[in-house]
């Protein structure tokens, strides 16, 4: 099977912008292939590839056909009779009926493997949530500060709304967290003396709390997840998603100013 390239579509597609791109018959998207059209925002249009093929190895076409004609049981992901699977490898185009147990699904009907990148990140994120929600919880039942536990749901919703966008390929719209501007928040954060009275960036230490423990670990937790996701949408000549790369470098200036306002005492009132 006949591999289109990224370098095949940037001449191919060099002078238009169409809503979608028909995939030929007997050909194949490489991986960087993909990623350029979903940058650009053109939607791939696999109806006309009805050729069979085992994802594993395309080293010899006629060979992928006898394979695809007598898969043994236990591999019906792939498809028989030259028919469109339900689903779609990200990776390598292929089809499956079933979906594979070592898969997961990336965007609507797209598969990858579960050691992505992109769901990497996406577990990297989700636990971060549940971090959030045990930090309100200990909070709570510790008897401490209302407005803590209610801008750390503030963080929690913006990270669930990152999650959202990401898994259904839209952009991240946020304009403002703990009612500061992206803008103020960097004031803020790189200057907290100036604001909250306070030496820029405290290092954490028991004797300042469980709270101020707590916000620290929350604001490590999502540098992870920045890191991870710096990861897992760079492509050739820079990055993807630069919204939620972005958003998540926010987040975290957020938990630093919720840190510098904790000493400063501002959560001292219920």
């Amino acid at each position: 099977m006949k591999v289109i390239t990224e370098a095949i579509l940037r001449d191919e597609l060099r002078a238009v912008q169409p809503e979608s791109y028909k995939v030929p018959e007997g050909k194949m998207l490489s991986p960087a292939a993909r990623e350029y059209l979903q940058q650009r925002k053109i939607k791939i249009d696999l109806t006309a590839m009805k050729l069979r093929y085992n994802p594993v190895s395309e080293a010899n076409e006629a060979s992928e056909k006898t394979k695809a004609a007598t898969v043994p049981s236990g591999h019906s992901e792939i498809t028989d009779h030259g028919c469109v699977g339900r689903f779609t490898d990200f990776e390598t185009g292929a089809y499956y009926n079933e979906k594979p147990e070592y898969m997961t699904h990336l965007h609507g009907s797209e598969l990858v493997p579960k050691d992505h990148p992109k769901i990497i990140f996406r577990g990297k994120l989700d636990s971060t949530q549940a971090l959030a929600v045990l930090d309100q919880a200990v909070i709570k039942e510790s008897g401490g500060s209302t407005n803590l536990i209610k801008d750390i749901g503030e963080i929690l919703s913006v990270m669930r709304n990152i999650m959202r966008c990401e898994v259904t390929n839209e952009p991240f719209l946020n304009d403002s967290v703990l009612g500061l501007t992206y803008a103020e928040l960097r004031a803020r954060s790189h200057d907290p003396m100036k604001y909250y009275s306070i030496k820029q960036m405290v290092l954490p230490d028991h004797t300042l709390g469980k709270e101020y423990a707590l916000l620290n670990q929350l604001r490590t937790s999502i540098r992870e997840v920045e890191v991870s996701a710096a990861v897992a949408f760079k492509i050739k000549g820079g990055y993807e998603r630069k919204d939620i790369i972005e958003g998540l470098n926010r987040l975290s200036s957020a938990i630093h100013v919720m840190m510098c306002m904790y000493l400063a005492g501002d959560y001292q009132t219920m």
